[in-house]
């Protein structure tokens, strides 16, 4: 999951509204979860209500390849912290784009994936590593839904949102989105290589663990601008 971005709550159209409570059983089934995965629904998630449907008849949004509908899917949990294997099983047994909140303890949290159709197969669909807001308080003020020409717009929007490393110029958001997955695999070696780097004694060994250091911090900060 990327770096929390601090709000973003969306106010979305009253017509559009679906709420519908939805089986958890139903959801893990057709995903064909594994007791480890059911387990997980069980112990955490209280409820889980399709709270909209954002689709041409709704919003009078043309659909586009790949986002046909947009659907807004509400998680109530039972625990703070979500394990992210939940709702890769929902984003795998609903065949359409979604954005979460999560639900707890008086608070709110916007997640969601980048998930297209996958270029092998187009029955089947790809999801990226998740982006979340920050929690915040369930009354706080929401924004707008950001203006849009066509669905898949407005989903792009949405989930650049929730990116917290800003878009280069002209950049898609496709590109945008392997770039935060390169960044988060480069920031784990970097953390795993000071943390090598602080334990070893010898002193040409050193050496050689900060110079592969400084390598990757340089790497780091060209992606990151």
């Amino acid at each position: 999951m990327s770096e929390s971005v601090r709000n973003a709550l969306f106010s979305y159209p009253p017509q559009a509204a679906f709420g519908r409570t939805l089986p958890k059983n139903k959801l893990y089934e057709k995903a064909g979860a594994n007791s480890r995965l059911k387990d997980l629904f069980v112990s955490q998630v209280e409820q889980i209500v399709w709270q909209y449907k954002l689709a041409p008849e709704t919003i009078n949004l043309p659909a586009r390849v790949g986002v046909p509908e947009l659907q807004v899917f509400s998680l109530h949990l039972k625990v703070p912290e979500l394990n992210l294997d939940v709702l890769r099983c929902i984003d795998g047994a609903v065949q359409y784009p979604i954005i979460f909140e999560l639900h707890f303890d008086g608070r709110v949290q916007t997640i969601a994936c980048h998930k297209r159709p996958s270029e092998a197969d187009a029955s089947k669909w790809v999801c990226s590593d998740y982006f979340a807001s920050s929690w915040q308080f369930s009354d706080a003020p929401r924004n707008p839904l950001p203006m849009a020409l066509d669905l898949a717009a407005l989903y792009e929007s949405l989930l650049r949102q929730l990116i917290s490393l800003p878009a280069r110029p002209q950049e898609k958001l496709a590109d945008q989105v392997q770039r935060m997955s390169k960044l988060a695999v480069l920031q784990r070696a970097v953390e795993k290589t000071q943390a090598q780097l602080a334990k070893e004694k010898q002193f040409n060994r050193k050496v050689g663990i900060n110079s592969q250091l400084r390598e990757l911090k340089t790497e780091l900060e060209e992606l990151s601008r």
